[in-house]
C-alpha cells in the first residue's frame, strides 16, 4: 500500500537547478532521514509495525519510551523525538573540516582536523541531552578513529585497517560528493582516500560509491536511474554486485510496502551481519571482496522505488528497519541532492528537537564548494599550459 498522502508523488520529483538548493537538500535531507530512522534502528519491519501500530510516517518517540537511558546500557541514547544520531554529527563534523581546509580532503585531513574536532570541541549532543565532546556519542567503529590516529599515530592512509567493516565511513560521506558536485569519479576517489583513515574493504568501498552517488545526483537532469548507473560504473566487487542485484529488484516496485521483503532478500547474500541484526553472524563485518554493507544498496533501491521522491524514499528506508537511520540518511541525501523537497514540517521538528541549525552547514559547504571548483579550474589550466609547453596536444586543438 502507498502511505497516506503519498498518492500524488511523481516518477521523479521536480528538481531545482541551483547548486545551493541541491547541497541544502542533501544535507538537510540526510539529517531528517537520520532522525526519523533513529528510533526504530535495529528492528524488523514487523517489529516496527507492532511497536507503532502500523508503519512509521514521521517523527516518533523512543522505542523504550522514558526508559531510553537504561534500556540499552551500551547505547544509552535518546533516539527519537526528532533527535539526529551520530550519522549527522559526523556529517557536520566533516563539513567543518572542509570549511577549515577549503580544498579537497584526504586521510591526513581526518587525522589533522576531524579527529581533533571530535576530541576537543564540546557541542550539544541531542541523544545525550547535554553538551559534551562528540567523541562521547560516537560508537565503537568511530571511536576507532581517535584510538588509531590520536593515540596510535598510525599512518592515516592505513588507519582503517583492522576496524570492523560497516557503514561507519559511508554514512557521513555526502559532503565529499557535494564538493565534487556533478563529478562522480572525483567524488569516488576523494572519498576512498578520506575513508582510508576509518575503514577498509567493502566499508571503504561503500564510502566511495556513496560519495559518487551524491555527486551524480547533483548533475543537471539526474534521476534515480542515472544515479544508480553512475554507481555501477565505479563500484567494485561485492559492492557492485549487491547494488546491481538490489536495484534490479527495486525496479519492479513502485511503493515501499511491497518492496520491503524483496529488497532484504536481494541484499541478504551480500550482507555479513545475518538475519538477526542484534545478534550478528560469526562472519559479520569482516573484510571481504565478495560482500557489501547492507545500507547503501538498500538506500539506492529505495530511491528507485520512490522515483527520486524524498518522502517516499525516506519512509521506505525507515520502515525497512535494521540499520535504518543510516539507510534513511543515505536515501535522504540522495533524494535531496536530486532536488526532491524535504518536508518543511519534518525539517523544522528535527532542527528544533536537535537544537541544530540544519541549514548553516549547507550554506558553509556551498561556499567552500564554489571555492574548490575555482581552485580546480586554476589547477587544470596550469596543467594544460604545462602539457602544451612540453609539446603535448593543446587543449584547444
Amino acid at each position: 500500500m502507498t502511505p497516506k498522502g503519498e498518492e500524488s508523488r511523481g516518477p521523479d520529483a521536480a528538481r531545482p537547478a541551483g547548486l545551493d538548493e541541491r547541497i541544502t537538500g542533501a544535507l538537510v535531507g540526510a539529517a531528517v532521514g537520520d532522525a526519523l530512522g533513529g528510533p526504530v534502528e535495529g528492528y524488523s519491519p514487523d517489529q516496527i509495525t507492532d511497536r507503532h501500530g502500523g508503519r512509521v510516517h514521521g517523527v516518533v518517540g523512543p522505542w523504550h519510551g522514558e526508559d531510553w537511558r537504561t534500556a540499552r546500557l551500551i547505547a544509552p541514547y535518546h533516539k527519537g523525538d526528532g533527535h539526529v544520531t551520530d550519522d549527522t554529527l559526523m556529517t557536520h563534523a566533516l563539513v567543518r573540516v572542509y570549511t577549515e581546509v577549503r580544498d579537497h580532503l584526504d586521510a591526513y585531513a581526518v587525522a589533522d582536523h576531524l579527529v581533533p574536532d571530535l576530541m576537543a570541541n564540546p557541542r550539544w549532543i541531542p541523544e545525550l541531552q547535554t553538551e559534551t565532546l562528540p567523541l562521547h556519542r560516537l560508537f565503537l567503529a568511530e571511536k576507532w578513529l581517535v584510538a588509531r590516529l590520536a593515540y596510535g599515530h598510525v599512518d592515516p592512509r592505513e588507519a582503517g585497517v583492522g576496524n570492523i567493516v560497516n557503514c561507519g565511513a559511508a554514512m557521513y560521506m555526502a559532503p565529499v560528493g557535494l564538493v565534487n558536485a556533478a563529478d562522480p569519479a572525483a567524488a569516488y576517489a576523494e572519498a576512498l582516500d578520506v575513508a582510508g583513515a576509518h575503514q577498509s574493504s567493502y566499508g571503504r568501498e561503500a564510502a566511495g560509491v556513496f560519495a559518487a552517488a551524491v555527486a551524480a545526483a547533483t548533475t543537471p537532469d539526474a534521476t534515480a536511474d542515472s544515479v544508480v548507473t553512475a554507481c555501477l560504473g565505479l563500484a567494485k566487487d561485492g559492492t557492485r554486485a549487491a547494488i546491481e542485484t538490489v536495484c534490479e529488484v527495486a525496479r519492479g516496485h513502485r511503493d515501499f510496502e511491497s518492496a520491503l521483503e524483496p529488497l532484504r532478500a536481494a541484499v541478504a547474500p551480500y550482507d555479513t551481519v545475518g538475519p538477526d541484526y542484534r545478534s550478528p553472524s560469526l562472519g559479520a563485518r569482516r573484510p571481504s571482496r565478495l560482500h557489501s554493507i547492507e545500507e547503501l544498496p538498500v538506500a539506492l533501491g529505495m530511491l528507485l522505488v520512490a522515483g527520486g521522491d524524498y518522502r517516499h524514499a525516506v519512509l521506505g528506508s525507515v520502515n525497512y528497519g535494521r540499520d535504518c537511520d543510516s539507510i534513511a540518511t543515505m536515501a535522504g541525501a540522495l533524494a535531496g541532492a536530486l532536488g526532491s523537497p524535504v518536508p518543511e514540517d519534518w525539517a523544522k521538528t528535527v532542527a528544533e528537537a536537535s537544537r541544530l541549525d540544519l541549514w548553516e552547514p549547507a550554506r558553509a559547504l556551498t561556499e567552500v564548494t564554489r571555492e574548490v571548483f575555482r581552485r580546480d579550474v586554476d589547477r587544470r589550466r596550469a596543467h594544460e599550459r604545462a602539457f602544451a609547453a612540453l609539446g603535448g596536444t593543446s587543449c584547444c586543438e
